[in-house]
């Protein structure tokens, strides 16, 4: 059996942008299309609607390149116990208030079981500071959280 990865909003956002002039965001952009050409064969991969709305913003041109790689990831559907799991984190503030969205991408990958949780969001996400509260409030409330990494960190042996 494969090892089951959500993949959040911001790493389909690296996959399909243009490259950026940024040096680092195009070094994470490049890794992404590694990773996606490479690696993702090797695990069953999610989303969720959020990251399907997310990835529906803005700029409909890339939103539309966006979209076009979505089609064939099953969806994790939300359920009471997504909702308890994010209100709890809410509640404890596992993460900023702002980061509401980025608490739900948790609580869908964590309900649902998922081995990893697949993120560019360094701020919030794969922020090893925030993991460890996240982590402790996920297992108070009987589950394990998914680890948390960028496509650097997932690129294999």
């Amino acid at each position: 059996m494969k090892p089951k990865v959500y993949i959040e909003t911001s790493v389909i956002s690296y996959l399909t942008a243009k490259l950026s002039r940024d040096l680092i965001t195009a070094g994470h952009q490049k890794i992404t299309q590694e990773w996606w050409k490479h690696r993702r064969q090797e695990f069953t991969l999610h989303i969720s609607q959020l990251v399907v709305k997310e990835a529906s913003a803005r700029n409909t041109t890339a939103a539309s390149k966006r979209l076009s790689v979505l089609p064939d990831i099953p969806i994790l559907l939300p359920n009471d116990e997504v909702t308890h799991l994010t209100n709890e984190l809410l509640f404890q503030q596992a993460l900023p208030t702002k980061a509401a969205d980025d608490v739900v991408h948790v609580a869908l990958a964590t309900v649902h079981q998922m081995d990893y949780l697949l993120t560019w969001n360094c701020r919030h996400l794969a922020n090893a500071e925030l993991q460890r509260t996240v982590a402790r409030i996920c297992q108070q409330q009987g589950y394990q959280m998914p680890i948390i990494c960028t496509p650097e960190t997932l690129m294999g042996k």
